[in-house]
């Protein structure tokens, strides 16, 4: 039996809850072409999402940890592949569509720079005045324009939903500006799973990355209650935490976030009686939500990562050292673009300088930064 695409679309109408996006009634592509015959429009654009540069470009960008501390710490990219499993589990949980949430979840950090965050801020101080910097606009930048893997028009030509899910994707610290996106609606509710899987994913890696790095101990995890009651469920004491109850113990706390997660979610649908995805994109607030109780202590774990990881003084000198390393490229390419790239000089004489520079920046893996920095301004340094 074969399973073509309009087969694979009536398994979606007859399978998805109600107010899931179902690829057969898509709002389409912004340049018409035709559709896969084995391939639904959502599993195109994730097949066209994991070929492109920018993704590949995750594997040596900073989750916390620059590249060079180590091969076993997280990347942007693994994060990127933990965020679509968490979110996945999540959507087929409540019958959402899962290659709509996995797009939108492998598309979600494209745009970020090197060195993770504080990168970010620095590209945002640099091109104050030139438009700013934010890696959810770069993302789409990308998407729809940066990436040129097709004669008939820029970017991949994605879905709407897909473009959507990405222009829209929102957590406490990252505000979406959804311009030409129907702003004043809610996203579906996959795009609402794959904000919650990225908070999900990165509070309970970073706490993992923190306690291989020894920046964390175990002890220290007993000053959180979320921490301290999963412990006590475990068994688990700190003068006896090795390397196989970490792992158990990282494994038993996604576990306990995605099913809270998938329980509060669906609570807040029936009391909603939320039963179309019109209804989803105009209720007043996020359907897709944690617990009173989880939310109330996952923002104590946030406080506790920032207070204990990511503001340890030797993720703060590695901050530093990136900062500089960035700022130093911006200014030397702004200064003079003849020491860029044919292709980043081609750019600017339709983007400007700052804005080239920029997007050439953003590109960078953490290594490649480095590798930059050093022949721009070691004169020994040759490869």
């Amino acid at each position: 039996m074969l399973f073509e695409r309009s087969r694979l679309e009536a398994l979606e109408a007859q399978n998805l809850a109600p107010y899931a996006v179902k690829s057969g009634q898509s709002r389409g592509r912004e340049y018409p072409e035709p559709e896969s015959r084995y391939r639904t429009p959502f599993q195109k654009d994730r097949d066209r999402v994991n070929h492109t540069t920018a993704f590949r470009r995750l594997q040596y960008k900073t989750q916390v940890f620059v590249n060079f501390e180590g091969d076993y710490y997280r990347t942007r990219l693994t994060h990127t592949l933990e965020v679509a499993q968490v979110a996945r589990s999540i959507a087929r949980a409540l019958g959402l569509n899962p290659e709509l949430t996995e797009t939108i979840a492998f598309a979600h950090d494209l745009g970020h720079p090197p060195f993770g965050h504080s990168g970010e801020a620095v590209l945002d101080g640099l091109m104050r005045g030139h438009g700013g910097f934010d890696h959810n606009k770069q993302s789409m930048r990308i998407v729809t324009y940066l990436e040129q893997r097709y004669p008939g028009f820029r970017g991949l030509n994605l879905c709407w939903e897909t473009r959507e899910g990405i222009v829209k994707h929102e957590t406490r610290y990252d505000l979406p500006d959804a311009e030409g996106y129907e702003p004043h609606l809610r996203p579906s509710l996959e795009a609402q799973i794959v904000n919650l899987a990225d908070e999900i994913a990165y509070n309970a890696h970073d706490l993992d990355d923190g306690l291989r790095s020894g920046l964390l101990v175990a002890g220290q995890l007993w000053e959180v209650e979320l921490l301290r009651d999963l412990l006590g469920e475990l068994g688990m004491h700190p003068d006896r935490f090795d390397e196989m109850s970490r792992r158990i113990f990282i494994r038993e706390l996604l576990g306990l976030i995605i099913t809270d997660t998938i329980t509060a979610t669906h609570a807040l649908l029936e009391q909603h009686r939320i039963d179309s995805l019109e209804a989803v994109r105009q209720h007043p607030a996020p359907l897709a939500v944690y617990s009173e109780t989880l939310t109330r202590q996952l923002d104590e774990l946030r406080d506790f990562l920032y207070a204990n990881l990511y503001h340890h003084y030797y993720v703060v000198r590695q901050v530093g050292k990136s900062r500089f390393v960035l700022e130093k490229l911006f200014e030397a390419y702004t200064q003079d673009p003849r020491i860029l790239p044919p292709q980043v000089q081609k750019a600017a004489e339709t983007e400007g300088i700052h804005r080239a520079a920029c997007d050439y920046i953003a590109g960078m893996t953490d290594r490649f930064a480095l590798d930059e920095y050093a022949r721009l301004f070691e004169p020994e340094f040759h490869r």
